[in-house]
């Protein structure tokens, strides 16, 4: 049987979802109650999928834990799974991003925190170390906060590649490496920084998400700080690819897990304003790796629409045909069974959606 496993972070909690087949779905939650979870990651990579969550308490301060059993129970390490090392002189203030690298490195676990830094654990998300050459790279005392904090928010693995790692800050930019971390170059070449007086800078562009497209490594989209651009060089260079999409602000970005030159965005008005483009709740697919836009609306609401989408909530499984699933800062939880074509709303008033994950679990 095929089940479709759904994680929803939120500002109090995680939620976890479940269908069975074609069935209807079964929540529970929330799980760390009072927790903002920021970050899930669902790896499928062993016999019995492993979820990892970057819980944020008030009272305890930030943590990752683990589940084993899809969320029955969970573990949090006995030691800080997650420390800046003595030197850093820094401390943990959020993990904003946990991603299992590919079947190439199957125990490795990456985790992006803020202050901005990579660890990387090589025991499934149980411990992490400081990848050190990034937090020394020659940039850093140049690298200046977003809106929402200096973190490294985004990490991209190549499935051909073990060695080979991107990363996106809020507002450093891209960054990656070539020789498993032990050497970053800026990666921007063609994204622009509106808002510095030199707008195309090495690096410094507040850049909100990046998707890999599954069908080929090499191609990336990327979400700015007004703008949407293409990659079809793994970062090397990129392209605009924003013409026709009502706005090119906004934060989230995905992409179809099958279907080549396929991706999803999340449209806001305006980096002042952050609410849907034209309030509208709409998620705009291009088929033709962004040479065309179109909105998905069968099924959201066509009234006036305030909920922003963040950048982590807006994600796809990889069913056949494929789940689209988005949450908004109203609380409410989208989903589409068939590739965005059509949408039903499967929660409403929950708190704050910080982070969507979803993944096809076969047993």
């Amino acid at each position: 049987m095929t089940d479709v496993l759904l994680t929803v972070g939120t500002r109090k909690g995680l939620f976890v979802g479940r269908r069975h087949g074609g069935g209807s779905w079964e929540f529970d939650g929330p799980h760390f109650n009072a927790q903002a979870v920021y970050s899930i990651a669902i790896d499928t990579r062993r016999a019995v999928p492993r979820l990892l969550v970057g819980g944020d308490s008030a009272h305890w301060g930030p943590s990752v834990f683990h589940s084993d059993d899809l969320g029955k129970t969970w573990v949090e390490p006995p030691e800080p799974a997650v420390k800046f090392p003595e030197f850093t002189g820094r401390s943990l203030e959020r993990v904003w991003q946990l991603h299992p690298a590919g079947p190439e490195a199957p125990d490795v676990v990456y985790a992006g925190t803020e202050p901005a830094a990579l660890f990387r654990s090589e025991d499934g998300g149980m411990s992490f170390e400081l990848v050190r050459p990034l937090w020394e790279h020659p940039t850093r005392s140049q690298w200046v906060p977003g809106g929402g904090g200096e973190g490294l928010h985004t990490i991209v693995t190549d499935p051909r590649d073990a060695r080979a790692v991107t990363v996106a800050v809020s507002t450093a930019g891209v960054f990656r490496t070539r020789d498993g971390g032990e050497s970053w170059a800026p990666a921007n070449k063609g994204v622009s920084a509106v808002f510095l007086p030199d707008q195309h800078p090495e690096f410094g562009q507040c850049v909100h998400k990046i998707a890999q497209d599954p069908a080929d490594p090499d191609r990336l989209y990327l979400q700015n700080h007004w703008g949407v651009y293409r990659s079809d060089d793994g970062g090397g260079e990129w392209q605009d690819i924003g013409d026709g999409l009502p706005s090119t602000f906004g934060f989230a970005a995905a992409t179809h897990p099958r279907r080549p030159d396929t991706a999803y965005l999340f449209p806001i008005t305006a980096d002042s304003d952050r609410v849907p483009a034209g309030n509208k709740c709409r998620v705009y697919r291009t088929e033709d790796a962004g040479r065309s836009w179109d909105p998905l609306t069968a099924g959201l609401p066509p009234e006036a629409h305030y909920g922003t989408v963040l950048r982590d909530a807006l994600c796809t499984d990889d069913a056949d045909p494929a789940g689209v699933y988005f949450g908004n800062r109203n609380g409410e939880l989208y989903a589409s069974a068939d590739d965005g074509d059509s949408w039903h709303l499967l929660a409403s008033h929950l708190p704050d959606v910080l982070c969507v994950r979803a993944a096809v679990i076969r047993q």
